[in-house]
């Protein structure tokens, strides 16, 4: 199953996902949020009894992880989560920046009714926000609106790349804001600048999207470097 369809269906509780893709999900969102630390061996005994699934979509579940890159396996080490090399990040930014400020303005010019009352929820929820103490709700949210953006752009392709870049980068950053709280301060403009995009995205203004998502992307990994 591509990730398009497996993204539409982990929305929703009552989705049929097969085993190895339950299981695959679960890794990913392990490793992302660093409950799985980079460096972390992979046995799969060990996830079999923790996801109380079989062998066969373990293995699958580990092939796929390895191919989006988070994992690797060593014929002598075994299958241990993938570590982060800092150098990772300039070029999963500069890859996301183009491409995602591209989405946002697909974004502004084919949102629907529908979605514009989503888009105002999502503004009324990071409104709500407090930080820096909900950093991890700041966290989450923030990647569902990312996969707003991602879907009311309406192209699967788009999608399904710019969600894995997304994935990768969400990963580095949970790694840098739990080692450099410094960066906690700058959370206020994230939380501006997607507002901001949100409701420039609700009005059809295309050019003001696409202005602040590229400098929403190119900023933050600015900011990262700077205490790194």
């Amino acid at each position: 199953m591509d990730t398009w369809m497996s993204e539409e269906m982990l929305d929703d509780p009552e989705a049929s996902l097969t085993l190895a893709e339950r299981t695959y999900l679960q890794l990913r969102e392990d490793i992302i949020t660093v409950q799985l630390a980079p460096g972390t061996i992979l046995k799969e005994n060990d996830v079999m009894r923790r996801l109380d699934v079989g062998r066969t979509p373990v293995r699958e579940a580990f092939l796929r992880l390895q191919r989006d890159g988070f994992v690797d396996v060593n014929a002598r080490r075994g299958t241990f989560v993938s570590r982060i090399d800092i150098s990772d990040l300039t070029a999963i930014y500069e890859a996301r920046a183009r491409i995602e400020s591209w989405a946002t303005r697909l974004a502004a010019e084919r949102l629907r009714e529908p979605e514009r009352r989503e888009a105002g929820e999502l503004i009324e929820a990071l409104k709500a926000l407090s930080l820096p103490s909900e950093l991890d709700a700041l966290l989450a949210l923030d990647r569902r609106i990312h996969r707003f953006i991602y879907r009311c752009a309406k192209n699967r392709y788009l999608f399904d790349t710019l969600d894995h870049y997304h994935n990768l980068s969400l990963r580095i950053l949970h790694v840098a804001m739990r080692r450099f709280p410094e960066l906690s301060p700058e959370l206020d403009k994230v939380v501006q600048e997607q507002i901001l995009m949100l409701e420039a995205v609700c009005r059809g203004d295309a050019d003001t999207a696409e202005r602040i998502a590229l400098h929403h992307v190119l900023s933050f990994e600015q900011e990262v470097r700077k205490v790194i």
